[in-house]
């Protein structure tokens, strides 16, 4: 975008704001704790912003994953009722979207006519892209009818562009330790039920696919995992 420079004043609060939002990510919440403390930093971001959401797209459902008041959710939800306005144009055609109500009636009647009716006079909307299983938009919403100025919608830009990118580093983080503890499991799983056969092969003089198939007999049989046979089994033996 090109227009006038961001005041310096805009550009330190949109860093404090990011900076808190850097602080809470350390601290490991819950992606919906992330979600509603986008929400709130945005509402500090930029100028003139009174409240915020997220609109989610979910298997093509649109949904709100966060918001900073419950007015917002209901504005978001009659624009999913009806299958339009700035929130779903933002998500379908990643552009920003900025109006005043006062000249959205035509092209969103009860989109429109809600939000007037909330007291909410100004709109604007940006593409939120994190990756394949969450994409939406950020919603902010103004009391006043100031529409937002061209400037808002580039801090929301930038806002937006790094909490896609922390938002989606943090969640192949968080895939990839899952993918290391379920590794961890399976290893240890692997370890225990190892100790097993080599148990029943010194006590039974069978083979280690024999030995392999008492477990699995005996797992079947009392309805219990592989690997806590194998616990249970060498626990067993460890008491005696």
């Amino acid at each position: 975008m090109t227009g006038e420079p961001i005041p310096p004043e805009h550009l330190d609060e949109l860093t404090a704001a990011l900076a808190d939002l850097t602080g809470a990510l350390e601290t490991e919440p819950s992606e919906q704790e992330i979600l509603e403390a986008v929400c709130a930093d945005a509402v500090r971001a930029v100028p003139g912003a009174d409240l915020a959401s997220i609109t989610a797209i979910r298997d093509g459902e649109p949904e709100t994953a966060a918001s900073t008041d419950d007015r917002a959710v209901e504005i978001d939800r009659v624009q999913y009722a009806a299958g339009e306005g700035p929130c779903l144009r933002a998500a379908e055609t990643g552009e920003i979207v900025r109006l005043p109500l006062a000249t959205a009636g035509a092209q969103w009647p009860e989109f429109t006519k809600h939000a007037l009716s909330l007291g909410v006079g100004s709109y604007l909307a940006a593409p939120l892209r994190v990756d394949g299983s969450l994409g939406g938009a950020l919603n902010l919403f103004g009391y006043g009818d100031h529409g937002f100025a061209e400037t808002d919608s580039r801090l929301l830009a930038l806002y937006t562009t790094i909490v896609s990118f922390g938002l989606r580093t943090t969640r192949r983080y968080r895939r990839a330790r899952q993918r290391a503890t379920e590794l961890e499991t399976a290893m240890s799983s692997r370890a225990v039920i190892e100790q097993a056969k080599g148990i029943l092969i010194a006590v039974h003089g069978i083979t280690a696919d024999e030995a392999m198939k008492r477990l699995i007999a005996e797992s079947q049989h009392s309805n219990v995992k592989l690997r806590d046979v194998a616990i249970r089994f060498v626990e067993s033996l460890s008491a005696g």
